[in-house]
């Protein structure tokens, strides 16, 4: 038990990060029930839609589970805070905007809440505004990315210096290994989105999960930048058109557009490389199978462990060097 798990009330500090408009019941209870924290994405979806998706988690588990509403990509961020509090969901994780104005609300409700962060900035104005966990994601992770592009590794240990709030760690993690990495970097947990794309559970269409399989590590590219909306997806054929609109001066409503939820549930879903998108974080390279979520996390939790132990050996190791050169 660490202070993140504490105070999520969940076995494992490990989270899922939100999905968009692809988001599922499955994934989220499967997630929860595992030991983890479920994420219910809202993407763009309308509030009925979220409430369905809400109801049937319910059904699925009866542990927490989180409501992730991406502030500048929904038009219900205010209709969704409601909706959390009708439905009594304990964790809000708040990303992609300016956290503050919805904190004192949610706290109001006895929400425990959760902001992506991606600099110190960003860290220190969210722990003064009140978040209770701060989500530092690194450069590595899928979908929409910080055009700062600070990744994971150098990210952490920045943050950790400067506020006190518990540290989860996101980006470029997907096994036990990083896990350890994180928690050595200064982090009480992690949150992963990619890998929790190739497990049993997850309601996505085969030809997603066996193109993370195949992935190796520079399949997942970052379109976007050219226009400042960074965006990172698998390289198919879909995507090396939107590549080639960015080369001829693609506008940022044709981009916004083409990169909708519409294809990106067009690619994950229904496996139209076509004409749909498919989200992936650079931690493709390491996924090699499709276990259930149980095993995954069951598998991250004690790699984890030995990892931390055998890094531990290695560094009495160093210690005893450096003595007998003293």
């Amino acid at each position: 038990m660490n202070r993140v798990t504490n105070i999520l009330n969940i076995q494992y500090p490990i989270i899922q990060g939100g999905m968009g408009n692809i988001s599922n019941a499955e994934l989220t209870a499967a997630v929860s029930e595992a030991g983890g924290l479920g994420t219910i994405g809202c993407g763009t979806m309308p509030p009925t839609e979220v409430e369905k998706i809400i109801l049937e988690t319910k059904e699925r588990t009866l542990k927490p589970f989180a409501l992730n509403i991406a502030i500048t990509v929904s038009p219900y961020v205010a209709e969704l805070i409601d909706l959390s509090i009708k439905h009594d969901i304990p964790v809000i994780s708040l990303s992609a905007g300016n956290p503050a104005p919805y904190i004192p609300k949610l706290h109001e409700h006895g929400k425990i809440v959760m902001a992506i962060v991606a600099s110190v900035k960003h860290a220190q104005k969210a722990e003064a505004a009140g978040a209770d966990i701060l989500v530092a994601e690194g450069y590595e992770a899928a979908g929409i990315n910080s055009s700062l592009e600070l990744t994971t590794f150098t990210l952490i240990p920045q943050i950790a210096q400067k506020v006190k709030k518990p540290i989860v760690a996101a980006g470029g993690i997907g096994d036990g290994k990083g896990l350890a990495a994180a928690v050595m970097l200064g982090a009480e947990g992690v949150q992963m989105g990619t890998r929790f794309i190739a497990t049993k559970e997850a309601p996505f269409h085969p030809i997603y999960k066996e193109k993370l399989i195949q992935a190796n590590g520079t399949d997942a590219i970052i379109i976007g930048r050219s226009i400042g909306r960074i965006r990172r997806v698998l390289n198919t054929n879909y995507v090396l058109t939107l590549m080639e609109k960015e080369k001829q001066g693609v506008s940022l409503q044709e981009f916004t557009q083409h990169t909708s939820e519409y294809y990106h549930v067009n690619g994950a879903k229904n496996g139209n490389l076509e004409q749909g998108f498919l989200n992936s974080g650079q931690v493709a390279g390491l996924i090699e199978d499709i276990p259930s979520v149980e095993e995954l996390i069951d598998d991250m939790i004690i790699t984890a462990r030995n990892q931390i132990h055998s890094g531990l050996s290695v560094l009495d190791q160093l210690h005893q060097y450096s003595s007998k050169d003293l």
